[in-house]
């Protein structure tokens, strides 16, 4: 690629416009998690009811059910991508504040009640947006496209986390806000994406949308299982980043419980320190994507992914180590950052852009799968009383479960340099 051309890349609106949406798909979680529990364990609810509290992120695992009505059904006013964005944002902006006028105290079903819509209209926006970025993205841009996202997301988890804990306590020159004033500011917040929606562009309606919504349903299922190795496809979906996921369950656990490290050590270092290597890496991943292409990133990221659980096995090895610490969880965040980059790129190379929401919803749904399952077999790996392995031993293991996808990768190398070199649909599956 020529240099004018690769810097062209870079300098784009919707690529900001990107970044902008990714902070207004990461604020609401927290609100919903573990900024409320804070609030709920505060007032002095019970331990028993914040535990049911979890519940409410339900609908992140299901959205794929109602993300068909989003690629049937178009809005009256700003076109299907942003009409369905901004209804989503203001109702989230709606809802969150409706929590602030709300004590856990006092009305307690009542903020169940909100802290559920407010995470179904926040996987509401997350469908409508990974929809929006898939199709404004170039083929050069994707890689960018979802390291910006991951930007913007921890920013906003950041924000929504611990900078709301800290303007509820106040801090030196930040007054006191208290719980109320600071999802009152969160819910302004939420005017970030709004502005965003209304500054980027609507992605061109390259075919209509689906006429029936037994279509919007059926017709993405068939489409994308017509391709020929789609089953296998699926497979790499839920086999690229599993090592990843089994080390990342238990490596908090593993630095407070394993080798000893104190609190604070785990705080500054695995949140602090791991937070700024993700970004670091998903940007440096997306950069590094452009030249690379597709299959290139997969490999070379997800060999590093790999790679990186060794730095725990390393540490397990010798003890109690602060240099090998910050080298394991420094190494380690940074290769998933960028591995993440390109895996969300490779999520949306597989969509077809006539339903793009529902495909890249089931898509990211089965990518959660590892995530989601691996901790209760991690667990029971390195549990004494269970399987008891050692974490030298578990962390070796992690490694090698990465190794499938990577062989697996290798061998459909074909499908993935075609989905990334074919730049528009329909599929070349088709």
């Amino acid at each position: 690629m020529p240099l004018r051309d690769y810097a062209a890349v870079f300098h784009n609106r919707n690529l900001a416009v990107v970044l902008l949406l990714g902070f207004s798909s990461g604020l609401p979680l927290a609100l919903t998690g573990g900024t409320l529990q804070a609030w709920m364990t505060v007032e002095g609810v019970s331990l028993a009811t914040i535990g049911l509290f979890t519940l409410v992120g339900l609908p992140y695992t299901w959205k794929f059910l109602w993300s068909p009505l989003m690629d049937r059904f178009v809005p009256p006013f700003l076109g299907r991508r942003r009409g369905w964005l901004i209804v989503t944002q203001l109702g989230l902006a709606a809802l969150i504040a409706g929590m602030a006028t709300l004590s856990p105290k006092q009305d307690l079903a009542w903020i169940a009640l909100l802290a559920l819509m407010v995470a179904f209209m926040s996987a509401s926006q997350d469908i409508v947006f990974d929809a929006y970025r898939t199709e404004v993205a170039t083929k050069e841009q994707r890689g960018l496209a979802a390291a910006l996202t991951v930007v913007g997301y921890r920013i906003a988890m950041l924000i929504s986390g611990a900078a709301a804990l800290v303007l509820v306590a106040g801090s030196g020159f930040i007054p006191a806000l208290g719980w109320q004033n600071t999802y009152y500011v969160m819910a302004a917040l939420m005017g970030v994406g709004a502005l965003a929606t209304l500054w980027g562009p609507e992605p061109k309606l390259e075919a209509p949308p689906p006429r029936t919504l037994r279509d919007a349903v059926w017709l993405p299922l068939r489409e994308f299982f017509a391709r020929p190795g789609a089953w296998v496809l699926l497979v790499l979906i839920i086999l690229y980043k599993l090592g990843d996921a089994f080390a990342g369950a238990l490596t908090t656990a593993f630095l407070l419980r394993g080798v000893g490290f104190s609190l604070d050590d785990v705080g500054y270092v695995n949140k602090g320190m791991g937070l700024a290597a993700t970004i670091v890496g998903a940007l440096f991943g997306g950069a590094l994507m452009v030249k690379l292409g597709l299959y290139r990133s997969l490999m070379v990221f997800g060999v590093l992914q790999a790679i990186s659980n060794l730095g725990f096995w390393a540490l397990a090895s010798a003890g109690k180590s602060y240099s090998l610490m910050l080298f394991a969880v420094g190494f380690e965040n940074l290769s998933g950052g960028m591995g993440t980059a390109a895996f969300v790129a490779l999520l949306m190379a597989m969509c077809d852009k006539r339903f793009t929401a529902t495909q890249y919803a089931l898509l990211s749904a089965l990518a959660a799968f590892g995530r989601v399952y691996v901790g209760p077999a991690a667990g029971y790996a390195t549990d004494p009383k269970q399987l008891g392995l050692a974490w030298t031993t578990f962390f070796l293991a992690t490694f090698v479960i990465a190794l499938p996808g990577l062989v697996l990768l290798w061998w459909r190398r074909a499908d993935i340099r075609l989905l990334d070199n074919f730049a528009s649909n329909p599929s070349p599956a088709r």
